[in-house]
């Protein structure tokens, strides 16, 4: 199983870019739809937050696509201490391969990171309501994500990931201006191992179409990170679907 581990509550800004999300699908669904060589063992979740342990899929040398567990946060290679992860939770699709701590791993160390929905917080004032973004047909999503492979002084093996963000589509947009780059199942190949230049990186990272996408208000449960039950995911009574874009004159 894939183990919960409690992080410090300091770590959460809902202003960050994707920060939570759930995965409830089953092992078999999850090896069916990313067409895993075998079920990954995973138990239900509803409230992922960053420095846990999640199933990530990856084009293993050996094994052929697999989902294993990473911890969301990534620690390069070169890092000198795993702190670093909790300030890498999210990469800018748009500087990814730009940016030292990325821009290797964009081009062999690329992951898709399952998920059935994910939250982003509206602020108003001094309050944050938070909502939950899925698919209409409550399938699996799949962010797009990059991973490494870190060890300690003691020789110890972590593997890590971050999760890809850009522009928000016109349901997200509302709530937040970004949102998790996701990508679409024709995709997968090309993301996991595909040749990407940057015009391709460009067109994969496009915000993911709205129509496909519903979102509804949750309750302030889902803000506390050790709450990982199905009342997360629950609708909020008397709280309208989500906000609506703004209207245009053209």
């Amino acid at each position: 199983m894939y183990p919960s581990a409690r992080p410090s509550a300091s770590l959460y800004n809902h202003a960050r870019m994707c920060g939570r999300y759930d995965l409830s699908a089953s092992p078999r669904d999850l090896a069916r739809h990313f067409k895993l060589a075998s079920e990954p063992s995973l138990l239900p979740r509803y409230n992922i937050a960053p420095t846990q342990d999640v199933p990530v899929v990856y084009e293993s040398k050996t094994k052929g696509r697999i989902a294993a567990p990473m911890k969301w946060g990534l620690i390069p290679f070169w890092a000198k201490d795993a702190s670093i992860g909790n300030r890498m939770i999210n990469a800018r699709a748009e500087s990814v391969a730009t940016t030292p701590a990325f821009r290797n791993l964009i081009e062999s160390r690329r992951c898709l990171v399952p998920a059935t929905g994910f939250y982003e917080w509206l602020k108003t004032g001094k309050t944050s309501q938070p909502y939950r973004i899925h698919l209409r047909d409550n399938g699996l999503l799949a962010f797009a994500g990059l991973w490494d492979t870190w060890r300690d002084a003691e020789g110890n093996t972590v593997r890590s990931f971050t999760i890809l963000t850009g522009q928000a589509n016109e349901l997200v947009e509302p709530i937040h201006d970004r949102m998790p780059v996701v990508i679409a199942p024709d995709q997968y190949e090309t993301w996991l191992t595909g040749e990407l230049d940057e015009s391709r990186l460009a067109e994969l990272a496009g915000p993911f179409p709205a129509g496909q996408m519903e979102a509804y208000a949750v309750s302030k449960h889902v803000s506390k990170p050790d709450n990982d039950d199905p009342l997360c995911v629950e609708p909020l009574p008397g709280e309208p679907a989500a906000p609506k874009p703004p209207e245009t004159l053209f």
